[in-house]
């Protein structure tokens, strides 16, 4: 299969929401992971308000690559060129050009055309990638109140190795926090790993699955969970590590979706209005409560400096 190609064919797709709309979400660099599911992990390496760079971690055949990608952003036209530096061990790498074309005040048709004998796989991730595009751009009216992002921080008087060290190995957090069930931590590959969670909520057994990819030099944890909590349609993070001259910083930073169409953390619907934000404010004080519990398991494991797993 990798060794395909697709050809020059154009793909299009329909979206019931504006250009501006679509392409704000197609360019926003940061929330690629959250809003596109073959995404992991994007870094922007350079940027000068039009053209920018990319590291990128993806999602293919089940995979995570990594590659570095150039894009030209031109919000006038609405149209993205980009082009892959190094094609993630791919015979060819997919380049090529996105357009979007209004069809009236909320229709917008959107291309794709590809550059000639671009692989199959890439394509195929990126056609899933626009199926993401199409469902988060016509909920455009509802986004801002469906993301949310928030961070925990907490300070420690502790070697910066050791609080990392545990967070890294989250094969052992069930030890630590009663309402995580089971784990289970795999890593392939150096700096990659596999998180399976089987947590007990108020409504039963939960299983979250999760990719990790592991900075160590940087003090970095960032993750992408592909399988999330039932009331969740997207879920990343980052656990970070920083020193300075008068201790460390510990952070979790987490950005979710809600879904909209599952129940909420608790017996009221995740709908409009007081719902909707009774559905964040439970949502944020269980993913606090989760990741304020591993904060402070990390302060002690440092500040202790022995080694209790």
């Amino acid at each position: 299969m990798s060794g395909e190609r697709s050809g020059t064919a154009a793909h299009r797709i329909r979206v019931a929401a504006p250009a501006g709309v679509v392409y704000a979400v197609l360019a926003d660099t940061a929330k690629m992971p959250l809003y596109f599911s073959p995404s992991v992990h994007v870094e922007r390496l350079a940027y000068d308000g039009e053209h920018e760079r990319l590291r990128m971690w993806c999602l293919m055949d089940g995979q995570l690559k990594s590659w570095t990608t150039r894009r030209h952003l031109d919000p006038v036209t609405h149209r993205i060129e980009f082009q892959q530096e190094r094609p993630a061990l791919l015979p060819a790498p997919l380049n090529g050009v996105v357009s979007l074309r209004p069809l009236g005040p909320h229709d917008t048709a959107l291309e794709l055309k590809p550059t000639p004998n671009a692989a199959l796989p890439a394509l195929g991730e990126w056609l899933r990638s626009a199926a993401d595009l199409k469902k988060f751009s016509e909920h455009f009216s509802r986004l801002d109140d469906l993301v949310l992002t928030f961070e925990d921080s907490l300070r420690i008087n502790g070697p910066a190795e050791l609080a990392y060290d545990l967070l890294y190995r989250a094969g052992h957090w069930p030890a630590l926090l009663p309402h995580l069930a089971h784990a289970t931590l795999s890593e392939d590959t150096p700096g990659v790993q596999h998180l399976t969670l089987k947590t007990l909520a108020h409504n039963g057994l939960h299983t979250t699955e999760s990719v990790r990819i592991c900075f160590p030099h940087a003090g970095r944890i960032v993750f992408k969970q592909t399988t999330c909590a039932p009331h969740l349609a997207a879920h990343i993070g980052e656990w970070s590590v920083t020193p300075d001259a008068t201790g460390v910083t510990l952070t979790c930073w987490q950005s979710v979706v809600l879904r909209e169409e599952h129940p909420a953390t608790g017996p009221r619907p995740a709908g409009s209005g007081p719902a909707l934000a009774d559905t964040r404010r439970r949502v944020r004080t269980a993913l606090s409560r989760t990741s304020t519990a591993l904060l402070a398991a990390a302060k002690q494991h440092a500040e202790t400096a022995v080694r209790t797993l």
